[in-house]
């Protein structure tokens, strides 16, 4: 069985880091997987989004139009995908940028201040990775060790420093409520 998971938000958010992070820890653990980025001609502050099929079986689309799994960073990014989300489908939404709570009844809707948490634990510009880490505890695709080895394989070498952060950003988001 597939599960398909959409990231969205602003260019400069992590969005497609994020995705990454996915398609490297379902590789870790043995699965089939496929990430496909879209962003838009701006460097930062433009829009981006990333779709990410994690499976058992081989990917026959890397195409997400109905995630079972939606994360998303800003209100736009709400607004256009939370109609598209699969019935049974979770929400993780950062609160901080997000100033929207799900009308849904048909889904599991997280909201999670991920911008003003990574602030609060000195972790700026890791917001995308708490996301992240309440999503997996919520959803149970990998285990912390799964996930450990694909940060390791999308962190470049010159920025090896930056592993433990995005550690702690993980284990926030794993806690947060």
């Amino acid at each position: 069985m597939n599960k398909e998971i959409l990231l969205a938000g602003f260019g400069g958010q992590g969005i497609l880091f994020a995705g990454k992070v996915l398609a490297y820890s379902g590789l870790e653990a043995g699965r089939e997987i496929s990430w496909l980025p879209s962003y838009g001609p701006e460097m930062r502050g433009g829009t981006a989004n990333c779709s990410v099929v994690i499976g058992d079986e081989p990917v026959g689309s890397p195409l997400v139009t109905e995630p079972d799994i939606l994360l998303v960073m800003n209100t736009p990014s709400y607004d256009k995908f939370i109609g598209a989300v699969k019935k049974g489908g979770k929400v993780f939404a950062d609160t901080s940028m997000v100033d929207i709570s799900s009308q849904r009844e048909d889904i599991d809707f997280y909201g999670i201040p991920a911008t003003g948490l990574s602030g609060e634990n000195g972790l700026d510009g890791m917001a995308n990775i708490i996301l992240l880490g309440r999503a997996l505890k919520e959803s149970g695709l990998f285990t912390l060790e799964e996930v450990t080895a694909g940060l390791e394989k999308c962190i470049p070498a010159k920025k090896k420093n930056l592993l433990e952060k995005n550690l702690e950003a993980l284990k926030i988001g794993m806690k947060s409520e």
